[in-house]
């Protein structure tokens, strides 16, 4: 007959496959957004623009019941060290993708802006979408590293930042100069420099999810792992 601690921790590991589960949802939504608001401003495409942002209020939702179950979880199963850093990771995670999403539906918002009409097309606008690939793969490579609790990947993942922030300059640099030499077009250029800035940031908050999910599978930060291997060189 099984023991109580038994159940309890079969329970514990059922909450956390579902955490699991909440967050992996959160991700594809977030990719799909990120995907979906970059078509729609490679094509003009004002109805998917809008489409993305009505769908952030789905991230949203799952948030909401990813704090509840892990509040519901610390509560009644008073998670100890390796399991409470998991719990805790899932909660800061959560809200990470959800800044994600967010990210995503303000480049949707700038679609229409963009795309006014009159408004000649800005070449430049065809680099973004490599850009934001590259943004997404990362999104998409650390909640696969926190659902399997690789640390090795995400760590992986923090290198890919430095690629992200190059790519950033590089676009950044050709619409500015693209800017001074048309200046009727300051006001579109704005909005694709908004638009590289918030995926820059999602790069950002993958790298930060990248650490988190470090520490819950390691109990050390990784920037102490960097620290040890410089010191090992």
């Amino acid at each position: 007959m099984a023991s109580s601690h038994e159940h309890t921790v079969k329970a514990f590991d059922q909450d956390i496959g579902q955490l699991r589960a909440l967050i992996s949802q959160m991700g594809g939504l977030a990719e799909e957004a990120i995907h979906d608001a970059m078509k729609a401003l490679q094509r003009g495409d004002i109805r998917l623009a809008e489409t993305v942002r009505g769908k952030d209020k789905a991230i949203d939702a799952i948030e909401l019941e990813v704090e509840r179950l892990a509040v519901r979880v610390i509560a009644l199963r008073a998670p100890m060290a390796d399991d409470l850093r998991e719990v805790v990771a899932a909660l800061k995670i959560a809200a990470v993708v959800e800044r994600i999403g967010d990210y995503a539906k303000n480049i949707a918002k700038r679609v229409p802006m963009i795309h006014a009409e009159g408004e000649e097309r800005i070449e430049a606008v065809s680099l973004l979408p490599a850009m934001a690939q590259l943004a997404s793969d990362m999104v998409h490579d650390v909640l696969d590293a926190f659902s399997a609790r690789d640390y090795e990947a995400a760590a992986a993942v923090c290198q890919r930042d430095s690629a992200l922030d190059d790519f950033y300059d590089s676009i950044f640099r050709t619409l500015v100069t693209f800017m001074i030499e048309n200046p009727q077009t300051i006001s579109q250029v704005a909005h694709l420099l908004f638009v590289a800035k918030n995926i820059e940031r999602i790069g950002d908050h993958a790298t930060n999810v990248a650490e988190m999910v470090y520490f819950a599978a390691t109990g050390r930060y990784l920037t102490d792992r960097e620290a040890n291997e410089q010191g090992d060189s």
